[in-house]
C-alpha cells in the first residue's frame, strides 16, 4: 500500500518539476528576445580552459547599430546563406550533409545560425540525440518568439571568433584594434572566415585555410549583397 501511495505521489512532484522547469525556460526565452545572454556553456568552457594560461578571455556585447554591414554580410555568406528563406532548418543541407558523412571520415555539418544560436545560448557543444532534439526544440522557438533581426544580433554577440574571443566586437578589437562598426570588407570577411573553427583557423596571424576561406567569402558577399532580404537584414537596422 505504501508503495501504490509514494508512486503517484513521486509523479505528481515530476509533473510539477517539469512545469516550472518548462515555464521558467519559456520566460527566459522570451527575456533574451530584448537582453542580451549573461553567459554560455560555451564561454564557461572557454575560460576554464584559458585559466592559468597567458591567454584572456574576451567578450564584448553592442547593439547592430554598432556592427559594420560589412560584418553581417560576411557572416551570412560564410554560414547561412539561406538565412532570410528558412524557418530555422535548411534540409537540403542536412540531407547532403548526412549522405557525405555516411560516405567520408571527415564530417560536414549542415546547422544555420539559428541552429547554432540555440546550441550556443541554451545548450552544450558536442553531438547525441537528447542534445539535438533540444536544439531543434529551442531552435524553432527563437525562429517563433526572436525573428531574423534578434538570432542575426545574438550570434554576431556570442559566436567564438578565436580562442577565449566571443563576439564581433571583441573579434575586431583584437585582431584590427578597432570597433566592429570600423571593419572592412576584408577584414569582417578574414573574421568570418574562422567561424567553422575558431582556435584551428586563426586569424592573425591568418591561417591558410582561413585566408583560402576569406577569399570565397569575399565572392559570396559579392553575390548576396544585391539580394533584398539579405539587404534587409545586413542594413535595416538603423535605429531599430
Amino acid at each position: 500500500m505504501k508503495l501504490k501511495g509514494i508512486v503517484p505521489r513521486a509523479w505528481r512532484v515530476l509533473k510539477k518539476v517539469f512545469i516550472i522547469l518548462f515555464i521558467a525556460q519559456l520566460l527566459y526565452i522570451i527575456l533574451l528576445r530584448w537582453v542580451n545572454p549573461p553567459v554560455t556553456t560555451t564561454m564557461i568552457a572557454s575560460w576554464f580552459s584559458l585559466w592559468g594560461t597567458d591567454k584572456s578571455f574576451k567578450r564584448d556585447y553592442v547593439s547592430m547599430d554598432e556592427i559594420s554591414p560589412y560584418a553581417k554580410l560576411a557572416v551570412l555568406a560564410s554560414e547561412d546563406q539561406l538565412f532570410p528563406d528558412h524557418n530555422g532548418f535548411d534540409f537540403k543541407s542536412i540531407e547532403k550533409a548526412m549522405k557525405h558523412n555516411q560516405k567520408s571520415k571527415k564530417i560536414r555539418g549542415a546547422s544555420t545560425i539559428s541552429q547554432q544560436v540555440a546550441k550556443n545560448v541554451f545548450l552544450w557543444q558536442g553531438g547525441g540525440w537528447f542534445r539535438k532534439g533540444l536544439e531543434v526544440y529551442f531552435t524553432f522557438m527563437i525562429e517563433k518568439l526572436w525573428g531574423k533581426k534578434r538570432i542575426l544580433a545574438v550570434y554576431l554577440n556570442v559566436a567564438e571568433m578565436g580562442e577565449g574571443i566571443f563576439g564581433i566586437e571583441a573579434a575586431a578589437q583584437a585582431y584590427y584594434h578597432k570597433p566592429a562598426a570600423s571593419l572592412n570588407r576584408e577584414q569582417a570577411a578574414m573574421i568570418a572566415a574562422c567561424l567553422p573553427n575558431p582556435v584551428k583557423y586563426t586569424v592573425v596571424p591568418p591561417a591558410r585555410i582561413t585566408s583560402w576561406r576569406q577569399r570565397r567569402i569575399l565572392t559570396q558577399m559579392r553575390f548576396l549583397g544585391p539580394d533584398p532580404d539579405i539587404s534587409a537584414l545586413v542594413t535595416g537596422f538603423k535605429g531599430k
